[in-house]
């Protein structure tokens, strides 16, 4: 019997917002590399995201170390892109404004 080596394509998947998810679940590439990078195993990511699987975790994790600059740069453009929508809700909906009505709000109801 020969093995037959065949490489697989990384378990990554791209939703329709752009976001990589990692095999079949809703666990974002950027998570398993941030945990990865705080010193995570393989086992330990997959305890922490149940959802995932091994080989799964195993596979992207040698795709990011393979692709550390083409990753970066994707983490990089999902953090501007968090900072964006953080500014746009900031401005469409004032925490301070929000803080003031509700104070108020508080204060008649004990009077």
């Amino acid at each position: 019997m020969t093995l037959a080596i065949v490489a697989e394509p990384a378990p990554l998947q791209a939703n329709e917002d752009g976001v990589i998810l990692v095999g079949k679940t809703r666990v974002t590439l950027d998570t398993v590399v941030a945990v990865f990078n705080q010193g995570a195993t393989a086992e330990e990511i997959v305890y922490r995201y149940p959802s995932l699987n091994l080989a799964d975790v195993y596979a992207t994790i040698a795709f990011y170390l393979k692709h550390q600059s083409e990753v970066g740069a994707y983490l990089q453009q999902r953090r501007q892109q968090a900072q964006e929508i953080r500014a746009m809700n900031q401005a469409r909906f004032d925490p301070q404004g929000l803080r003031d009505r509700l104070l108020a709000r508080k204060a008649q109801q004990q009077a």
